[in-house]
């Protein structure tokens, strides 16, 4: 008699990174037939944030797509940039469209199973017992997007800066917005000598999410932002009227932690856990699908999972920007600066992404060249 809780591939997380894994199995024919369970103590019914990203025309994510656009913004006290993104779209989703629309894909695939339940511990051997406070179960693989317990211990031996946010969608009652145009990063509104910025999404001609992001290493008090944010609106955009209709808070950890060494034969550390997230940016949305599909492909070529999951010289160079800013975080202005005013849309997005040829990456670096980099770069390279 078949064991009903054992399952070839077990998510834990339901969240961007264990359903688009989910979606990749579905997706590949000599795996869309494997036995699933996606396990987290959420139903994923509320929108709990929103992710943005640039790609190049069009993708599956289109039709979830809230809005996208083909020009950003820069700003700061020297610098007023305007950046036609072209090639490239910028696009956000909503993320609880995300979940909708992913369960909706998943749902005809009776191999799937949606469990709610919160995972206790993972025991290895020839395969894994999964425990959870409802259940337990029995699986070939764990792919788990819960953060290593050590990250806890041991984060103070790495670079951690912390991406925090606070954001305001608000609705005017006449235009104020141009929709066509993000700001990406206003650092007129700077809080005193920290890397922190206004971000813009305008969604319609009176509809915006206005948000206030610090990379910093230490976080600030909610007033903090909430004050950014009135300011902004009150003498940048000198709106008066207008109403909050939704708003989002978080914190995103950029560091060098070593999440990927968490990987073992039976267990692979996915998502945040994985250390999927952009050290350097934050951004998680593209860096996710691409480790989807180097996972689905390592699978299906009888490879490891995790084999060949991350280029080492991009590690490298998050290194020694989260150097920078941690042991310099007043001189986060004057980096972006030169990021956006030197290169290309093309390149700077290349380089993002991980995709950038050795050319791409001396002119970014070249770039950026000064003595905080020079001395990033020589901390780095002995602390390896």
């Amino acid at each position: 008699m078949p064991n009903e809780n054992h399952f070839d591939y077990i998510i834990i997380g339901n969240g961007l990174a264990g359903l688009q894994l989910a979606l990749g199995f579905i997706k590949n024919d000599r795996l869309k037939q494997k036995k699933i369970a996606l396990i987290d103590p959420s139903n994923k019914t509320t929108n709990d944030k929103t992710w943005s990203f640039w790609e190049i025309g069009s993708s599956p994510w289109d039709a979830i797509t809230e809005k996208s656009w083909h020009n950003t913004l820069f700003y700061s006290k020297n610098k007023s940039l305007t950046l036609p993104l072209k090639p490239y779209t910028y696009k956000t989703i909503r993320s609880i469209d995300f979940y909708n629309w992913a369960r909706a894909e998943l749902q005809p695939f009776k191999n799937v199973h949606f469990i709610k339940d919160s995972i206790v511990s993972l025991t290895e051997s020839t395969s894994v017992l999964v425990k959870g406070k409802k259940n337990t179960y029995t699986t070939n693989h764990v792919f788990d997007s819960r953060i290593p317990k050590a990250y806890h211990t041991e984060i103070s031996k790495f670079t951690l800066i912390q991406q925090h946010f606070k954001g305001w969608i608000i609705e005017t009652e006449t235009a104020h917005f141009n929709p066509e145009s993000i700001t990406m990063m206003d650092y007129r509104f700077h809080y005193k000598d920290t890397t922190s910025f206004i971000y813009v999404l305008p969604f319609s001609e009176n509809r915006a999410l206005i948000e206030y992001t610090f990379f910093t290493p230490e976080t600030v008090t909610e007033s903090v932002y909430d004050d950014a944010i009135k300011n902004y609106i009150k003498n940048h955009l000198h709106i008066i009227n207008y109403k909050i209709v939704e708003t989002e808070m978080g914190n995103i950890p950029m560091t060098d932690f070593p999440f990927w060494k968490y990987n073992t034969k039976l267990v692979t550390k996915i998502g945040t856990a994985g250390g999927w997230v952009k050290a350097s940016t934050g951004y998680s949305f593209k860096h996710t699908e691409k480790n989807v599909a180097t996972i689905i492909s390592n699978i299906t070529n009888g490879q490891q999972p995790s084999h060949n999951l991350f280029k080492k010289k991009y590690k490298f160079y998050d290194k020694i920007f989260l150097n920078v800013l941690k042991t310099n975080n007043d001189k986060g202005v004057w980096i972006f600066e030169q990021f956006y005013a030197k290169n290309s849309i093309s390149t700077m997005f290349r380089f993002l992404d991980e995709e950038s040829s050795f050319a791409e990456d001396v002119k970014i670096m070249r770039s950026l060249f000064s003595w905080h980099f020079i001395s990033a770069f020589f901390k780095v390279l002995f602390r390896r």
